[in-house]
């Protein structure tokens, strides 16, 4: 049975990578899944500096918010219990690490650049990620949901609040949206328990600390 498959790798062999991934998080380039870029379809917007300001600085906010996700997902697969979540828990980390490089990339090019404090976010979002898959696969992926759900409803403010003629950055969170809706509906099928209310509550205030100290450092 899927259930009964081992896990090729010791506890010390995930906590090396954990390391690893969290440094090329941080400080270098994470591994990627290679899907193009969705803001290398659009041209360049004739954007005035009050709006690339802002645009840079929501792109800002969403790579920290990858930075705290690839956290999350790394932190939940190295302390879950069975095989199959934490290949699930691995899976979405790769994809979270596309939208890592693609929120940096266009932070840039809008002259712009990361937080930093993302070695902060990066270490408090892994303590919680393994703190929630060591209760248990059932309330580490009812995490996931309720954190993905988050998200979206995240991306969706920040899609309000770009300038309308930027169809890069707005590429480039659609296609987020999409990915994290998608990874909160797996998290769901795959026995995501719902959490209790102050869980949600105590995750939505840490969430809007993080975004709006991101939003200026």
């Amino acid at each position: 049975m899927e259930s009964a498959r081992q896990s090729p790798y010791t506890l010390c062999d995930r906590l090396v990578m954990t390391l690893d991934n969290g440094l090329r998080t941080v400080f270098g380039r994470p591994p990627v899944s290679e899907r193009p870029d969705p803001a290398d379809a659009h041209e360049e917007a004739d954007l005035g500096e009050a709006e690339k300001r802002l645009a840079a600085r929501l792109m800002r906010v969403n790579h920290a918010g990858e930075v705290s996700a690839q956290a999350l997902y790394q932190g939940q697969a190295l302390t879950a219990r069975l095989p199959e979540v934490r290949d699930k828990m691995e899976r979405a980390a790769l994809e979270e690490n596309d939208h890592l490089v693609w929120c940096e990339r266009r932070a840039r090019q809008l002259g712009g650049g990361v937080s930093l404090l993302n070695p902060l976010w990066y270490g408090g979002s892994l303590a919680i990620g393994a703190l929630a898959g060591a209760l248990g696969d059932k309330w580490s992926l009812g995490f996931i949901v309720e954190t993905e759900h988050q998200v979206v409803r995240h991306l969706e403010d920040h899609l309000a609040r770009l300038p309308e003629k930027d169809r890069k950055s707005r590429a480039i969170l659609e296609q987020m949206k999409e990915d994290e809706a998608h990874h909160a509906t797996t998290a769901l099928k795959a026995g995501g328990a719902p959490l209790p209310a102050p869980v949600k509550k105590l995750m939505r205030l840490t969430s809007k600390v993080m975004t709006k100290t991101a939003y200026w450092i």
